[in-house]
């Protein structure tokens, strides 16, 4: 039996490889995972998903389930246990990020309903499907992602450049990404 042929970028890790086959480019709606992602998202920033893939279940378990309400009403104290979390990248600016992000991630579902009408709003409630032959071809950002990361700024998000924005929307299948040979390409 032949292997399935995946995308160049997580070939060799088995937690790569596990994250891409089960999770990555697979339309997500449900609030509670985008901000999951949201949030690992802008602790990637300037760091490798490897880097935080293999925290992932520690910021899970530091960052209460990545439980946005209760991220939202953090104070100084349990900040302050963050930054010496060893277990999570322990950047200040990151960290308060998370909280403001928390914030405003509210904010958006009371005006919008969820977060995931506002977010799924930039591209129809549709992915778009692109057509690359390798993941070396694919956009660090986009128009689209420079708009998203300009209207998320604009409502008070932290660490949410275009780079990052469209990285969260390749992880939540907003953006489908996958090579056109890997086996997930028409599977999401």
């Amino acid at each position: 039996m032949s292997e399935k042929h995946r995308c160049g970028w997580c070939k060799g890790d088995a937690l790569y490889e596990a994250y891409h086959d089960n999770e990555w480019g697979v339309p997500v709606y449900d609030d509670a995972i985008l901000f999951e992602f949201l949030i690992l998202e802008t602790f990637q920033a300037g760091l490798s998903w490897i880097t935080i893939l293999r925290k992932r279940d520690n910021f899970r378990v530091a960052f209460d389930n990545f439980d946005y309400k209760k991220i939202a009403d953090y104070e100084q104290d349990k900040i302050d246990l963050l930054l010496q979390d060893s277990g999570i990248i322990r950047n200040k600016l990151k960290v308060k990020a998370a909280v403001s992000n928390a914030q405003a991630f509210i904010e958006i579902q009371k005006e919008f309903g969820s977060f995931s009408s506002y977010i799924w709003q930039f591209v129809d409630g549709t992915p778009i499907k692109n057509a690359f032959k390798s993941y070396k071809d694919t956009p660090a950002n986009t128009p689209l992602s420079d708009a998203v990361s300009k209207d998320l700024k604009k409502r008070g998000f932290k660490f949410v450049g275009s780079t990052v924005i469209y990285a969260h929307m390749q992880a939540t299948g907003m953006i489908n990404d996958h090579e056109v040979d890997c086996f997930r390409y028409n599977e999401v």
